[in-house]
């Protein structure tokens, strides 16, 4: 049953599209989860690590640090628990009260206990996962290419967004992202071993160097090492000829955006604006569109 359809799928590419579109919903309710509770476990863990070394060097705590801050929640927290509730009344949301879009559609956009308003982030987040998953799924067709570029997509998903909330990218994304891209590599899936190698260390070193050359010029920090850590990923899987086009591409949009919201809302133009939604989305693109778009550049040189 399962040969079968696998090979009507493979030959579906249609319908194919379209169960990935499905499933994109789906994941895309739980990269909510994902995008909302790794920052905070984050969090506790830094809290941890702080009380553990000051007990190791001062052999006891401070009454501030024994208490545990209200601003996070109490252990355990992971992805799985506790179970989802409503931030203001603290309502269980309940399994049929998450079903991707619909649910949100159904409750009109309010807790079914409390009315308080729930986000349009959710949905939004929920239909863009689709949507991306949808297209790389037609974009390869059935087989290990989309499977890895679905993986590719959804990681930069949740990047996009905990980078866009803490100004963070957490090594437990960026790193398997990119040590994955190697994986993938090894047969040439996307490039070749040689050139993803070097896209990784490239990727990597010239962020960093970018990073050392700003704080020695202005003594500030530029940016995070997240951002390496992505740039080096993103190389990873696409080989070192690309970096040059990711890295174009993130400082265009990043300057657009940086200039409107100075402009058009007031934005003090010293509160820094995170570099990774941008890497991450023109990585997205030049997986995609990026020999496209340097073979049409190179014709217009000619």
């Amino acid at each position: 049953m399962s040969n079968q359809v696998f090979h009507f799928l493979s030959n579906n590419p249609d319908y194919f599209a379209g169960v990935i579109f499905f499933f994109g919903l789906i994941f895309g309710s739980f990269f909510n989860v994902v995008i909302y509770r790794v920052p905070v476990m984050m969090q506790l863990e830094w809290l941890e690590n702080c009380r553990d070394f000051i007990k190791e060097t001062f052999g006891a705590l401070p009454k501030e640090l024994e208490q545990h801050p209200d601003s996070l929640p109490q252990p355990p927290f992971n992805i799985a628990k506790p179970d989802s509730t409503c931030p203001k009344c603290g309502h269980q949301i309940r399994w049929y009260e998450n079903i991707p879009v619909a649910s949100y559609i159904v409750l009109k956009a309010k807790c079914s206990s409390c009315s308080n308003p729930i986000s349009a982030r959710y949905p939004i987040i929920e239909l863009v996962t689709g949507i991306l998953s949808c297209f790389a799924a037609y974009h390869f067709g059935f087989g290990w290419e989309a499977a890895a570029a679905l993986v590719f997509t959804w990681v930069l998903i949740c990047l996009t967004m905990i980078d866009f909330d803490h100004k963070l990218l957490p090594d437990q994304m960026t790193l398997p992202l990119m040590w994955l891209g190697l994986l993938l590599n090894i047969n040439g899936m996307f490039a070749t071993l040689t050139d993803a190698v070097i896209g990784a260390a490239v990727g990597y070193m010239c962020l960093w160097s970018l990073y050392w050359l700003f704080k020695l010029l202005t003594g500030k920090e530029g940016m995070g090492y997240g951002d390496f850590k992505l740039l080096a990923a993103l190389g990873a899987w696409m080989g070192w000829q690309y970096l040059l086009l990711i890295l174009v591409l993130s400082s265009m949009v990043g300057a657009v955006v940086g200039i409107s919201l100075i402009v058009i809302k007031g934005r003090d133009k010293n509160i820094p604006i995170p570099f990774g939604p941008y890497l991450a989305a023109a990585g997205w693109i030049a997986f995609f569109w990026g020999e496209t778009i340097l073979k049409n550049y190179q014709s217009f040189l000619r």
